[in-house]
């Protein structure tokens, strides 16, 4: 009789580990859009959620430790004229954020150090291109303010932020129809997308060219999710001909069959990936699920390999994901989550049970750090490169001139001149905040008033 062996793993106890309620966003009003987006973006500073607004579009920009009950009138990132559909930190500069929304725009604003005192409606520059609304937004993770944005326009445009200008643009030749994921690869040179044709491609942006692609890597009709993951390898999340929930493995090289194909459950929710390439760890997360999954990916069969779920009460409508520098090293956290419920976002800490508080160097190699690696110039001139490393071993520091550095690359304002870029507020902000000035001083004089009148009636009684 033969035994079976248990695959040895490092992350075969990884558990989930819920916030206390006092650690949670409380009272925030999570957006009903329907959109197959997380709602959610984190980096080491700050959280950000997309909310719910009247007459037009907003979303929530918190810094990272202000948690417990958030005000209703907290103010909101609301520029938009339609609902926000998507959002995402800038990695090399963590006071940056790009939104798209149905208004067909893509905004990119820039957060002060302690969050929002007053409603931020100027955005440092707005991208204007596509013809219908903006679903998808994702940050070049190694060139300096380059930023991909899909529509429903079926179109592809990548800008360089620091101009406000569209420099590559993949037509609707390439996307015939809704266009569901856009990912990048580590080293930013190729693009992976998955599209309502129910194909996923490889595309080369530069060129414009589709270097490999695959047809129906799941049978059935719902949306498909595609990610890169290591070695050169992409997994895609979908839908089987009788509506159950898979995952797949592939190699880019031989799409012909998948290297793992995996049948989850018949729940109805998108499975939003979320790739580690320090753990080689991917987390599925469903949209209108309580649970998220985990997988370990290795370099031999089966290769893809069920670690564990976690599981809660609630289900969630949204999803976050915390860069590997905003972690708690000594804690042995490897992943952390923000689960957006009904009227509240909880962290949830992904952790790998270890005795020793000491820093476990097998469980952090060096990670992607929040240097650029080429500038826009670099990478539109066909130089690629990873993403420069750091280690985590004394925690993470962010560095204090970073904000400064950055702002120059960016184009502040639609185009602004010389003087505007160098500190110096545009004539027409000036004049709004002096105009709120105006407003607010009046609304004291007139609650003035009332108290005097308020003490009167008091005396003469």
């Amino acid at each position: 009789m033969s035994r079976q062996v248990v695959r040895s793993s490092k992350f075969r106890h990884v558990f989930g580990q819920p916030a206390k309620a006092d650690q949670c966003y409380e009272d925030v009003r999570v957006s009903q859009t329907t959109w197959d987006s997380g709602f959610c973006a984190v980096n080491p500073k700050f959280v950000a959620l997309i909310c719910e607004a009247s007459g037009g579009g907003a979303f929530l920009v918190l810094p990272l430790g202000k948690t417990g009950r958030v005000d209703k009138n907290a103010p909101t990132v609301c520029g938009h004229t339609a609902p926000v559909l998507d959002i995402a930190w800038c990695p090399h500069n963590d006071n940056v954020i790009a939104s798209g929304s149905e208004d067909c725009t893509v905004m990119v604003w820039e957060i002060p150090d302690g969050g929002l005192v007053l409603p931020m409606r100027e955005p440092v520059v707005t991208l204007e291109g596509h013809t219908k609304r903006v679903g998808i937004v994702v940050w070049h993770p190694t060139a300096q303010n380059v930023l991909l944005s899909a529509g429903c326009d079926n179109v592809i445009l990548v800008w360089d932020v620091g101009t406000g200008a569209a420099v590559l643009t993949l037509g609707a030749d390439v996307h015939p129809d809704t266009i569901y994921s856009v990912d990048w690869s580590r080293d930013g040179a190729l693009i992976c997308t998955s599209c309502r044709d129910k194909r996923v491609r490889l595309i080369e942006p530069r060129k414009g060219t589709v270097v490999a692609e695959k047809d129906r890597p799941h049978e059935g009709t719902r949306p498909v999710r595609a990610v890169f993951v290591s070695d050169g390898k992409i997994l895609t999340t979908g839908f089987s001909r009788m509506s159950e929930r898979q995952v797949a493995l592939w190699d880019t090289k031989h799409l012909e069959e998948p290297l793992s194909l995996q049948e989850l459950d018949t729940s109805s929710g998108v499975l939003l990936p979320f790739f580690d390439p320090d753990t080689n760890i991917v987390y599925l997360c469903g949209k209108g699920d309580s649970s998220i999954r985990y997988f370990e990916i290795t370099a031999e069969a089966p290769f893809l390999h069920y670690l564990s779920m976690f599981s809660s009460k609630e289900s969630q409508r949204g999803m976050g994901y915390m860069p590997k520098r905003g972690l708690e090293v000594n804690k042995c956290e490897i992943a952390r989550f923000y689960k957006l419920h009904e009227r509240k976002c909880e962290p949830i800490a992904m952790t790998v049970p270890r005795k020793s508080d000491l820093f476990q160097e097998d469980l952090y190699p060096p990670t992607a750090g929040p240097d650029a690696a080429l500038t826009a110039e670099e990478w539109l001139g066909g130089r690629d490169a990873g993403p420069l490393l750091i280690s985590l071993k004394d925690g993470y520091v962010p560095p204090k001139s970073r904000e400064l550095r950055v702002n120059r690359g960016l184009d502040t304002g639609r185009r602004r001149t010389a003087p505007e870029a160098s500190g110096t507020l545009s004539s027409d902000v000036v004049s709004r905040l002096e105009e709120e000035v105006r407003k607010l001083q009046a609304t004291v004089q007139e609650l003035q008033k009332r108290l005097d009148r308020l003490e009167e009636t008091v005396l003469t009684k």
